[in-house]
């Protein structure tokens, strides 16, 4: 078996960030549902104007936030797969010079939808164990009548199993395209892509310095890791910076939710990029260590080059956050009474900048240590 069940098991990134996804999701819907339920029995204008509310809050935030959380699972899968591909291309090679067919080796790439099964399934089940105290949260007022938990298996369908499905179609698909490649190719670890890019940097005229092409060459190299890194900024800019708002605009439970997950994804998908950045590049880093650069060059080559990247996703995720919330605000609680206006927020803002500058700096040089460990000799050793 090329693929086995318990590499599945192992990609963390998309286990936590489909697992956010329908936690969120199947909170908001399952609310909803219930919610449609007891229309009926709504008889004050207070209390129809709160339903139609929570309504439109649950199908934007669905709309924003799992469209969002969708399309990184996506790129985090593709991303997984040909990460696996990569790392096993002689092995496939050799699959392939045997007569296994491109699709016959990609039909087992199905097992990756497992991955997006189990963080789906504990998103759906983490969802129901807090829905008691969401449901009491949602109507803490009293406005409206008692809303009743109820299970509805059509959400399930939508939010594991065809996502599941999907999933795995995707990963067969993507597999399915990333193989087609001779067979010698895979075996002798050639990648077309990166001789492309050695070809092109040779001819070009613009003339770096030796540590500044190394950092725009490992940027470019990777261009998904580029999106995880602005992605992790992004998270922790608009999550954070909501929290500070949930006091006035909804509860205590809602700013721990935003800030639990925003927390999670941002620290899963950094040091989900930033391993991989250091693991790929120790071939480089071990050659400028024999070429005599420090252990501070070899970090500002390999990872300063992704700061940039971070500070575009933190601006991205401000930006995000302010135009959710002023939609929130603005269009669907318009005309409920007690609602503050939305106003940008400049003290979270610059909390929330100086906050972020710390955590990733931290993180970065804590990872950097991850360069001294790099052994010269035992890189050496696998390319004799």
């Amino acid at each position: 078996m090329v693929v086995r069940i318990k590499d599945a098991a192992k990609l963390f990134g998309i286990i936590i960030i489909s697992c956010c996804a329908v936690f969120v999701c199947t909170l908001f819907l399952n609310f909803s549902l219930d919610l449609m339920l007891i229309k009926d029995e709504i008889t004050t204008p207070d209390a129809m104007a709160l339903y139609d509310a929570q309504l439109m809050t649950g199908k934007v935030i669905c709309t924003v936030s799992g469209g969002c959380l969708l399309i990184t699972s996506i790129i985090t899968l593709f991303f997984y797969i040909k990460h696996y591909i990569d790392a096993h291309r002689k092995n496939l090679g050799i699959l392939k010079a045997l007569g296994y067919s491109n699709f016959k080796i990609a039909s087992e790439f199905w097992v990756f939808g497992l991955s997006v099964f189990i963080g789906t399934l504990i998103g759906f089940l983490a969802s129901y164990a807090l829905m008691p105290t969401f449901y009491s949260a949602m109507n803490k007022e009293g406005i409206m009548p008692e809303i009743l938990i109820n299970f509805h298996f059509e959400l399930m369908l939508f939010t594991v199993i065809i996502p599941s499905l999907v999933f795995s179609f995707l990963s067969v698909l993507y597999s399915f395209f990333k193989l087609r490649l001779p067979a010698l190719q895979l075996m002798t670890a050639v990648n077309k892509n990166n001789y492309k890019s050695k070809k092109h940097l040779e001819h070009r005229k613009e003339n770096l310095p030796f540590l500044k092409d190394i950092k725009r060459t490992t940027v470019k190299s990777r261009k998904s890791l580029a999106f995880f890194i602005a992605f992790s900024a992004f998270c922790y800019s608009a999550m954070i910076q909501m929290t500070f708002c949930m006091n006035d605009l909804a509860s205590d439970l809602f700013a721990v939710i935003i800030l639990t997950i925003g927390l999670i994804l941002s620290f899963t998908t950094l040091m989900l990029a930033v391993t991989t950045v250091i693991n790929s590049n120790t071939k480089t880093i071990a050659v400028m260590r024999v070429f005599g650069y420090t252990f501070k060059d070899c970090r500002i080559a390999i990872l300063n080059g992704y700061k940039p990247l971070s500070y575009i996703g933190f601006l991205a995720g401000t930006i995000y956050q302010y135009a959710l919330l002023k939609i929130m605000v603005g269009i669907v609680f318009k005309g409920f009474k007690n609602v503050p206006d939305y106003k940008f927020d400049i003290p979270a803002f610059f909390i929330t900048l100086i906050s972020f500058i710390i955590v990733y700096e931290t993180v970065m040089y804590c990872y950097s240590k991850r360069i001294r460990k790099i052994s010269i000799k035992e890189i050496m050793l696998d390319n004799i």
